[in-house]
């Protein structure tokens, strides 16, 4: 049965203001409803008395969205219509494919530069402020960006894999599912920075790519120029987590990071306070305010914004400024 509302005549849906005499309205269209929040926040920097954006799925009658649905609108895209994309691999692949060629060259088409947003909201130099925010706890138990370029280091190779394998076409010579088994963190170690985490990882990293190796010389031969290709584009051992597949970073690496230094540094302020000169019922609601100003770890992080000062993120920018001041 066809989804029905029923609508009564005193319900009031609303409809977009007019814009402000002399501004002008730039319509923006990102591949989903997850993606409005990040590109909002791009084009915020743009707003003024001339212009304002207003960023949207696509305007399709069967609600149709996602990357090749935004490309679709390509040959309407103008200084009035923006089309704003993840990179995905496009930006590495430097028009090796179709899709990265009219991504590249589409005067109106913005894109990432790191594979998707999640890559941008789990910048590294943030993290501590996402931790922060989280535990009201400011205590510098991490080096979130030490381990998060340690960690790039170690997925290196692997990443080199599975990135040429994508630009290949060939998902067969390493899969989705196994790259992230191969870079996901099972477990954080927080004391030590991580280090045994880390000595774990490579061990898991250096047998696939061995595997892989084996079972694709031809390949493997390939795999030193390819390396020289990607660090053209700006990918080094040291930031390589800017590139991976955003969801796997972001769920089976940031995440499972954030969530044990939270516990830490939860654990450290709860100490705190009952150790305190604090007893009875004075303690016990110093206890509770605590625990009621915690805030979701996940929902901190997605909406973390403090990633502008990324060398991707500053791409971006200067793409837009000068498509507006043409």
């Amino acid at each position: 049965m066809a989804y029905k509302k029923k609508h009564k005549e005193s319900e009031f849906l609303p409809t977009r203001l007019p814009a402000r005499e002399g501004q002008r309205v730039v319509r923006v269209y990102v591949e989903g409803y997850d993606d409005v929040a990040f590109w909002r926040g791009v084009f915020d920097d743009f707003e003024s008395d001339r212009v304002t954006f207003e960023i949207a799925v696509p305007p399709r009658p069967d609600l149709a969205k996602g990357k090749r649905v935004v490309m679709e609108m390509v040959p309407r895209s103008s200084p009035a219509w923006l089309l704003c994309v993840d990179s995905d691999f496009d930006f590495l692949f430097d028009g090796g494919t179709e899709q990265s060629k009219r991504v590249l060259s589409s005067p109106y088409v913005f894109h990432t530069y790191t594979y998707s947003a999640e890559n941008y909201i789990c910048y590294a130099p943030a993290l501590r402020n996402v931790c922060t925010r989280a535990t009201k706890n400011d205590a510098r138990i991490f080096d979130f960006e030490a381990f998060m370029e340690g960690y790039s280091q170690v997925i290196y190779p692997a990443f080199a894999w599975y990135v040429y394998s994508a630009l290949l076409g060939d998902e067969h010579i390493f899969k989705l599912i196994d790259f992230k088994n191969t870079v996901r963190l099972n477990y954080l170690e927080v004391e030590n920075n991580g280090r045994d985490t880390l000595e774990w990882l490579r061990t898991n990293v250096e047998r696939r790519v061995r595997s892989l190796s084996s079972h694709h010389p031809s390949h493997s031969e390939q795999i030193p120029d390819f390396l020289r290709r990607l660090k053209t584009r700006g990918v080094s051992e040291q930031n390589t987590y800017l590139f991976m597949h955003g969801h796997t970073l972001l769920d089976n690496v940031v995440m499972p990071m954030l969530s044990a230094v939270c516990e830490k540094l939860k654990a450290l302020s709860e100490n705190n306070i009952t150790t305190s000169a604090q007893r009875g019922v004075a303690l016990g609601n110093e206890m509770s305010n605590y625990r009621n100003a915690l805030m979701n770890v996940r929902d901190t992080l997605i909406y973390n914004q403090d990633y502008k000062d990324c060398f991707l993120y500053r791409r971006l920018h200067d793409d837009i400024e000068r498509m507006l001041k043409k």
